[in-house]
């Protein structure tokens, strides 16, 4: 017995490493890091070095219990302003969009796979959902600067689309499981009051949840090393509570992170270093068990209708969905063609397509080959393109700060306050003279190996060391402050315009120089009014608005995403690739309204025409007697 305790450890934490150094070559080469945890597993398993695991429960209940590890961490690094930005996109894809996805995909199942119409729609419902895990550490492997806006999209989609998959794939097993043949209304209505029971419910315990987890961390003087288990406890305690009384617990602890990481809460510094750590961990123990669970040698049966139902949903039912969910929104055709692109399937499918083995369904194991070939088909295809992808879009911009220095130190008893050490880079703004706001309190600067007090320092030199006692919601100027120039690609040299333009002046200036064709309600605004109009009313670093002859790019904007600084170009780049298709609402409006212009103009012009190109008539002869006469 204690032969095989000291060997399954070994085992287990062999596979672990193995997995972390995996991520070496993921960063190397730029590989989908979930794609080499996974062939961890299977390489382990009972087709690989021959070590056995076929047990469901054990697997679902890993993959519940790390999922919701996961999901907190999400909601805990999401910001508000992420959030406020792109909340309406986000959510849209996170419902109708699972919701479209898991239709698509299950009528064409139905027929590949020869299943039951429920079956189909429960394999649907299994990969409707998207794994950002895998998509983000490929931009950050690949060190891609992404807009935010799309950034942001797929972070909010990734964090609420689960639950709602998750509750759509557990209510059509239990539907077959009891052999139930439900009429297609009773079966919607009982979806949809589900649904909103099971969402609602969650959100409840989810929002209350996160109050209660910052108002015990904030009252309870608890020590740092026992702080950040005792907050991923009670995020545990908050996913159980949900799903006991009938509520979506992925939801809950998704809540409850966002709740609690927007927060002053307490050691906050801490707490992210520590669920970074855990996410991590989950991930891998996660994708490891999946993996292992999975039988290699049945796949060749199922291989070419998985294959195509794989295709089918990267280029067919998840760009229809993200295109209609999308409709509303006024964002860019690149912007909408990257989202539909980077619905990249994960552990969650996977996981998801266990629970037709825990449910019995006689079809189980056919339909959790299935999805695990659609999650290989789609890593490998979308998984390699994500960078280049972006590129070709030309939704990659320079980045805003170059090398940056900086250590944070969060003091017992500081009443959220940080100290932050930073090193004086060359050529930072600070080593140029620039002022340190008032709100910032340096303390202390070393420099050459003595220390000494800011006030004795006098003007600060690279390679100083700076100690600032700030509060731990500081803004990021101090980061712009202390970092040096971004190193510009010689690509992205001119990709904020040769001119510098002052947002506050007036539109009108523009008209009068470069006659754009502005009109006159256009005219009266302020340059920067007049690009944040043109954007849809949120403008954001990197955006840029063609107007006649002239290119303006938003050089930067402030906390309030109010236009700091614009450029102007005389020869517009901004269209790298041109997407024929995902056009939104305010596109097809506005083409409607051309196309209906024109077909006046054109039909005017031809009445007016029409007397001038028409021979005269000739006149009866009988008037021409009569006018001779």
């Amino acid at each position: 017995m204690e032969h095989a305790i000291y060997l399954m450890t070994l085992v287990g934490a062999a596979l672990v490493v193995a997995a972390a150094f995996s991520s070496l070559i993921a960063f190397r080469f730029g590989a989908p890091l979930l794609l080499l945890f996974l062939c961890i597993g299977l390489a382990t398993g009972t087709d690989g070095l021959g070590i056995p695991f076929d047990n469901a429960r054990l697997a679902y209940f890993a993959g519940s219990l790390a999922l919701a590890v996961i999901l907190f961490d999400s909601g805990f690094g999401t910001p508000l302003n992420a959030l406020r930005q792109a909340a309406g996109p986000a959510l849209s894809l996170a419902t109708i969009g699972v919701l479209l996805t898991t239709g698509l995909f299950g009528a064409v199942a139905h027929y590949l796979l020869d299943l039951s119409w429920l079956e189909s729609f429960l394999l649907g419902a299994a990969v409707a959902s998207t794994d950002a895990a895998a998509v983000f550490f490929l931009l950050r492997a690949g060190e891609i600067n992404l807009r935010e806006r799309v950034r942001s999209t797929l972070e909010v989609e990734s964090g609420t689309n689960d639950p709602i998959a998750i509750f759509l794939t557990i209510s059509l097993v239990e539907i077959i499981a009891a052999n139930a043949s439900p009429e297609a209304r009773a079966l919607v209505t009982d979806l949809v009051l589900g649904f909103l029971l099971n969402m609602g419910l969650g959100a409840i315990v989810g929002i209350f949840g996160g109050l209660a987890i910052v108002r015990l961390v904030d009252r309870l003087n608890l020590d740092h090393g026992l702080l950040p288990i005792f907050v991923l406890t009670l995020s545990l305690m908050v996913f159980a509570a949900a799903g006991a009384i009938g509520g979506s617990g992925f939801l809950a602890v998704y809540l409850a992170g966002l709740i609690a990481g927007n927060s002053d809460i307490r050691a906050v510094t801490i707490l992210k270093r520590f669920q970074d750590g855990m996410s991590w961990l989950a991930q891998i123990i996660m994708f490891l068990i999946l993996g292992l669970f999975a039988t290699p040698s049945q796949f060749p049966a199922i291989l070419l209708p998985a294959v195509l139902l794989g295709l089918f949903l990267i280029f067919v039912a998840r760009p229809i969905a993200v295109w209609l969910c999308l409709i509303p929104f006024r964002l860019p055709r690149p912007e909408v063609a990257f989202v539909s692109w980077v619905g990249l399937r994960g552990a969650v499918s996977i996981l998801l397509a266990i629970t037709p083995l825990l449910g019995g369904l006689e079809n189980g194991r056919l339909i959790f080959n299935t999805a695990f070939i659609v999650v290989l088909v789609s890593l490998v295809i979308q998984g390699w393109t994500v960078g280049p992808l972006a590129r070709r879009l030309g939704l990659i911009v320079p980045a805003r700060l170059g090398p940056l220095d900086k250590v944070e130190l969060e003091l017992p008893g500081s009443a959220h306050h940080e100290l932050l050490a930073y090193r004086v880079a060359p050529g930072s703004p600070v080593a140029r003279g620039e002022r340190i706001p008032r709100w910032a309190r340096p303390s202390l600067v070393l420099r050459d190996g003595r220390s000494m007090r800011f006030q004795d320092m006098g003007r600060l030199a690279a390679g100083d060391h700076v100690y600032i006692f700030v509060p731990d919601r500081y803004p990021a100027l101090l980061d712009k402050l202390f970092a040096s120039r971004a190193v510009v690609d010689p690509e992205d040299a001119d990709f904020f315009g040769a001119f510098a333009v002052d947002p506050a002046r007036s539109a009108a200036e523009l008209e009068a120089a470069y006659a754009p064709g502005l009109t006159e309600e256009e005219r009266k605004l302020t340059v920067g009014d007049l690009v944040t109009e043109r954007l849809g009313g949120h403008a954001e670093y990197a955006d840029r608005v063609l107007i006649g002859p002239i290119e303006l790019i938003v050089r930067d904007v402030d906390d309030k995403g109010k236009i700091t600084s614009l450029g102007l170009s005389l020869e517009p780049t901004a269209p790298v690739a041109r997407v024929p298709v995902f056009l939104s609402a305010g596109e097809i409006a506005d083409r409607i309204v051309a196309f209906v212009r024109n077909w006046r103009k054109r039909i005017k012009k031809r009445s007016a025409e029409a007397p001038a190109d028409a021979e005269p008539a000739p006149q009866p002869v009988v008037e021409k007697a009569t006018d001779g006469g």
